[in-house]
């Protein structure tokens, strides 16, 4: 499997380790509920890294739409349905983002969109979402449908009260076999391993 490289700064929740954990019983019950989030587009994106002819590389691609029900009581009803759009994704390199935008791969052209609707949601250690939790879902690549599940976590922004969820950094991790697919055009230049690093803030919605 690949490994990714180091995360710059831009793919990196400042201060997660000095957070406090989701997942502790909260003394506003009005905060309690289950509760709608929309997504900060500035400041999201879909990270994803991939091997090409022996290097790491990296692309970003923006969220286009996201519907996120957070229930802080029962964390495992919450729920998100993410749309990423493919037509903008973006390497470093620009033969790099032609092909992979291209037909052999993800052919943006016929399928603009990538989408992942969570159907599970196993949390971590103490019942904690920041803690090693995994989320389950269905993301349809290419037209194609599949079961995926991600590395999750969830947490306040520095400085914020314990029962403040007013806005929540949410960062899902994991790989994806693009063959699965049919995204395998180019296969020996490219690695079939694609590992997905998302980076979302949101806000309660208003």
């Amino acid at each position: 499997m690949m490994r990714s490289p180091t995360p710059t700064r831009r793919t990196v929740l400042r201060g997660l380790a000095s957070l406090p954990l989701l997942g502790m019983p909260y003394a506003n019950a009005a905060l309690a509920k289950p509760t709608r989030y929309t997504l900060d587009t500035q400041t999201s994106s879909v990270g994803f890294f991939f091997t090409l002819s022996g290097t790491s590389q990296r692309g970003t691609m923006p969220v286009k739409r996201a519907d996120i029900l957070i229930d802080p009581q029962n964390l495992t009803d919450s729920t998100v349905d993410v749309l990423v759009d493919v037509s903008r994704a973006r390497t470093g390199l620009f033969f790099a983002t032609q092909a992979m935008t291209g037909a052999e791969v993800l052919d943006a052209a016929r399928y603009p969109a990538i989408r992942f609707v969570s159907t599970r949601i196993q949390l971590g250690a103490n019942g904690r979402i920041s803690e090693g939790a995994r989320i389950t879902g269905d993301i349809t690549i290419r037209g194609v449908t599949r079961s995926l599940t991600l590395d999750a976590s969830l947490y306040r922004p520095p400085g914020s009260r314990a029962d403040d969820l007013t806005t929540l950094n949410i960062r899902l991790r994991g790989d994806i076999s693009r063959s699965a697919f049919g995204a395998s055009g180019y296969s020996d230049l490219v690695t079939d391993t694609v590992t997905l690093d998302i980076q979302a803030k949101v806000n309660q919605a208003g």
